[in-house]
């Protein structure tokens, strides 16, 4: 393929790349916000980011979208990326600010724990790693690919 074909299949193709944002929220008492999804179980919030749509933003809307948790984004933490499947995961610490936990097409329950009970409840895949991360200051910012 020539460099000018290689440019025309760039501008015409769809993303390779999924990108997502989640928050790692904490409450005043310590405690830390999980949704239950009805695929992979408790996790945190977060989702795919939106065309037009900045990172921030997107876990902001995420998490009010899961939990019905409004939250205020601190700081941002770092990114897991699954190479295999082209998906880079930020991921950010936040803060409630408003809302009611609230239950969604996407959450089949939704609460705040303590941190590690929290920790104990989540079992999918390397989501745990990631809230720990997220927890460390001195690892951050963190990138992670597997």
């Amino acid at each position: 393929m020539t460099p000018k074909e290689q440019t025309i299949q760039a501008v015409y193709s769809p993303p390779k790349h999924i990108v997502s944002a989640a928050t790692i929220v904490l409450n005043a008492q310590g405690e830390m916000l999980l949704i239950k999804g009805p695929r992979r179980g408790w996790e945190m919030p977060g989702g795919q980011v939106e065309e037009g749509e900045s990172l921030k933003d997107a876990a902001i809307r995420e998490t009010l979208e899961e939990s019905g948790i409004e939250v205020e984004i601190l700081k941002f933490c770092g990114i897991f990326q699954n190479v295999e499947a082209s998906i880079c995961n930020t991921l950010f610490l936040a803060k409630p600010v408003g809302g009611t936990p609230t239950t969604s097409a996407e959450s089949l329950e939704v609460g705040f724990f303590p941190i590690a009970e929290a920790l104990e409840m989540v079992t999918w895949k390397n989501f745990r790693d990631r809230i720990e991360l997220c927890l460390n200051e001195e690892v951050q910012p963190f990138y992670v690919d597997f």
